[in-house]
C-alpha cells in the first residue's frame, strides 16, 4: 500500500466520518488493507532511545490517561508511534517530530530546571499546553476531527502529530476498540448515520 493510501484510510478512521462525507473513495487496495492487514503493533522496532520512549509514554498518557478504562500506554500507543515514525513519516515530518520531542526536554530545563522525566504530570501538561498555544494558528486546527498532521507537503507541528498519532493509535488498538469503543467482530461496511443513545460510544473500526 502506498503511503498516501494509508494516510487517507487513517484520516477516515480518526475522523469517524463516512467516505462520502470526507471526500475520499476507498480503492480496492485500501479496502483490502483495512480488511486483512496483519497486526502492525507486533513488529519489532528500536528507533527511540530508552529516555525518548519513556518520555513518549508519559506524554501520551496525559493525552489519553487511564481512568475507569485503560490509557494510551496500556494500549501500546507508544510503540505504535515509534513504528509510524520509522515506516510512514517522511524525512521532514520525522525531523519535526524529533525536534518537538527534544523541545519538551529543553522546556523542562528552562521552565522547571528539571529533566523531562522528573516532571510531574501537571508540569508535563503545562508544557503540552504551551506547545498547543504556539501551534494554534496552524491550518491543522481547521481540519476539525478529520486528521491531517501528515498530509504530504504540509507537516504539522509536533503537538499536532503527537495528538493525532495518539488518538489514532489508541482507538484502533485492541484495548481502545474493545474496552472503550463498541466492537462488532465481523467485517461490514461503515455506516456513518447510526443513531446513538445518550452516553453511547461510537463503534470501533479495524484494530491495528
Amino acid at each position: 500500500m502506498k503511503r498516501r493510501d494509508f494516510l487517507e484510510c487513517a484520516a477516515l478512521l480518526i475522523g469517524g466520518v463516512g467516505v462520502s462525507q470526507s471526500g475520499f473513495s476507498l480503492s480496492h487496495e485500501q479496502k483490502h488493507y483495512l480488511a486483512s492487514a496483519p497486526s502492525y503493533i507486533e513488529r519489532p522496532i528500536d528507533y527511540f532511545s530508552v529516555t525518548q520512549r519513556t518520555l513518549i509514554n508519559r506524554l501520551i498518557e496525559i493525552i489519553i490517561p487511564e481512568t475507569d478504562t485503560p490509557g494510551a500506554t496500556e494500549a501500546g500507543v507508544g510503540k505504535f508511534i515509534e513504528l509510524i515514525l520509522v515506516d510512514w513519516l517522511n524525512d521532514e515530518e520525522r525531523l519535526v517530530f524529533m525536534a518537538g520531542l527534544e523541545s519538551v526536554s529543553d522546556m523542562a530545563k528552562n521552565h522547571f530546571d528539571k529533566d523531562a522525566l522528573d516532571l510531574s504530570s501537571d508540569e508535563l501538561l503545562k508544557i503540552l499546553s504551551s506547545l498547543e498555544l504556539d501551534a494554534e494558528e496552524h491550518p491543522w486546527y481547521d481540519l476539525g476531527n478529520q486528521g491531517g498532521a501528515f498530509l504530504e507537503g504540509h507537516p504539522a507541528p509536533f503537538i499536532c502529530q503527537l495528538k493525532e498519532l495518539t488518538i489514532y493509535g489508541f482507538f484502533t488498538s485492541k484495548v481502545g476498540s474493545t474496552q472503550v469503543l463498541r466492537y462488532m467482530p465481523m467485517p461490514m461496511s461503515f455506516d456513518g448515520d447510526v443513531p446513538l443513545k445518550e452516553g453511547d460510544s461510537t463503534w470501533a473500526g479495524r484494530q491495528t
